[in-house]
């Protein structure tokens, strides 16, 4: 073998050592980087096209991955078995936080958080707290009881509806909530209360609310995600039925019947939880995300803007005000376990 062709065959296998220690420290970069990569899941209970509790939730995933880069995911959970198989399936891609959207999601997080410590599990209208999971408590009752100070002012019949999805606490306690602000105005109303028994059923929700309407119902404050668009429905064929959209902002998907909306920033509290614990700041408590926080409120619809009466108007300000300074809180379901805050 000539020297001229020894050389070219030492360089080449040379240049293709250092290209092979190149891909791999190219590889064990990119893994480390794909290790690194600030990771959030999102765990709903329903579909994110209900344009309420869920769409709200999928929104705020999609915040957190615009805002900080996350890489993110979601899925949709059908049974409490697959309540924790998801949880467990994140904590093992070691997510760094998880969201179980739902009441109901805070048994399986309690069973699958002490698995995963690296991983933070947050349940929204949760309950109870762990050494890595937390309760995300929405001060719903607030604007719920707006919201029925603004009912009572709206009756003609002086009977009012509430229809619910699932009788879960906190869903139960916006009730009372809203109650107590009709009563405030209306003592006598009469109030009418249902309950779906779940959340998807849109011929469901048209069929409680009809049956509510058919029993003298000219307002109905409804809690049932995917479901209200079926009362929305209702109210739309008899005349002069309102209906208070809740979660997101409703005003738009029924304009001519939703007088206005018990909203909650998803998007905003998902967000300053996600910042927490990416800077390693999180630590496990009950997170309160109410009006003060700017999180929840009551929206008027601008479309029906004529059917508030300005004596309406100045009664929801009033107490409004009297809330935010710390003065009024409406009456409430106390479900969180104040035992398991540490």
């Amino acid at each position: 073998m000539s020297p001229t062709l020894r050389r070219r065959r030492a360089f080449s296998t040379l240049l293709h050592i250092v290209l092979a220690v190149v891909a791999v420290a190219c590889g064990g970069a990119a893994r480390e980087s794909d290790d690194d990569r600030f990771r959030v899941a999102l765990l709903t209970p329903g579909p994110i096209s209900d344009q309420s509790w869920n769409a709200g939730a999928y929104a705020g995933l999609l915040r957190v991955r615009d805002s900080l880069g996350a890489e993110v995911s979601h899925i949709q959970t059908r049974t409490p078995a697959d309540f924790e198989e998801n949880f467990r399936q994140y904590g093992a891609q070691r997510y760094d936080l998880v969201f179980g959207h739902g009441f109901e999601f805070q048994d399986a997080a309690e069973r699958v958080a002490p698995q995963y410590p690296g991983t933070v599990y947050v349940v929204t209208s949760g309950s109870r707290v762990g050494a890595n999971v937390a309760p995300m408590i929405f001060g719903f009752d607030e604007p719920s009881y707006l919201a029925g100070v603004l009912a009572a002012h709206l009756t003609r019949s002086g009977t009012v509806g509430l229809i619910g999805g699932t009788e879960l606490p906190p869903v139960r306690s916006s009730f009372l909530a809203f109650e107590a602000g009709v009563r405030s105005v209306r003592p006598n109303a009469r109030i009418l209360t249902a309950y779906i028994g779940n959340w998807d059923d849109v011929s469901a929700g048209k069929e409680q609310a009809l049956a509510q309407i058919a029993r003298g119902t000219d307002v109905i404050f409804q809690n049932a995600d995917a479901a209200s668009l079926g009362i929305f429905q209702a109210a739309r064929e008899r005349s002069g039925v309102f209906v208070f959209g809740t979660n997101a902002n409703q005003n738009d998907v029924a304009p001519e019947v939703v007088i206005a909306s018990v909203v909650i920033d998803l998007p905003h509290a998902f967000l300053e939880v996600s910042r927490e614990v990416r800077d390693g700041a999180f630590a496990a408590r009950v997170l309160e995300m109410g009006p003060r926080q700017g999180v929840v409120e009551l929206v008027l619809n601008p479309a029906l803007a004529d059917r508030v009466t300005p004596g309406a108007r100045a009664a929801i300000d009033s107490v409004r005000a009297e809330i935010l300074a710390g003065r009024f809180a409406p009456p409430r379901l106390e479900f969180v376990d104040t035992a398991t805050i540490r």
